[in-house]
Order: C-alpha cells, then sequence, then structure tokens
C-alpha cells in the first residue's frame, strides 16, 4: 500500500450544505464500462478510495495524444461542500 501523505486528511461539510441535484450524463454502454473497470482497478491497487461525501460528481475520459486515456472528474458541486481547513 502507498505510504500515507501528510495532506490526507477529513472533509468536513459545512452547515449550510445542500446537496445539489445534477443533470445525469447519458453515457454508452462500453464508456461506462470502461470507467468501471477503471475504478475497480484503482481501488484494488489502493491508489484511491470511496467517496464518502454524499455529493457526486460526473467522470469522463480525455484522450491524450499518445492515445492513452486520463480521467476527470468534476468537482465543481463538492468543492463548495467542505469546510476550508486552513
Amino acid at each position: 500500500m502507498p505510504l500515507r501523505k501528510p495532506w490526507y486528511h477529513i472533509v468536513n461539510l459545512r452547515k449550510d450544505f445542500v446537496l445539489r441535484k445534477r443533470r445525469i450524463y447519458l453515457i454508452l454502454r462500453h464508456k461506462k464500462e470502461e470507467v468501471r473497470e477503471f475504478v475497480k482497478k484503482q481501488l484494488r491497487k489502493r491508489y484511491t478510495r470511496l467517496s464518502k461525501l454524499p455529493q457526486t460528481s460526473p467522470v469522463f475520459f480525455v484522450e491524450k495524444k499518445n492515445r492513452n486515456k486520463r480521467i476527470v472528474q468534476v468537482f465543481s458541486a463538492s468543492k463548495f461542500a467542505a469546510e476550508s481547513s486552513i
């Protein structure tokens, strides 16, 4: 398992946070499977963990110049949920 970093911390929700309803993006079946496989692989390697944040965020792949794909997550609603710990 990778070493823990000092910036790993608990995200506290603001008291005035209200869940935002997000539009559901339609995704092709093979693209959905690709995202699921990517997430499973990252969880299995312990590169990521499941979020406990109640707000969801959309994800999609961006193709890089070398034809590999990079996953992108849109945190626009989630960033307003967290209390500043600074």
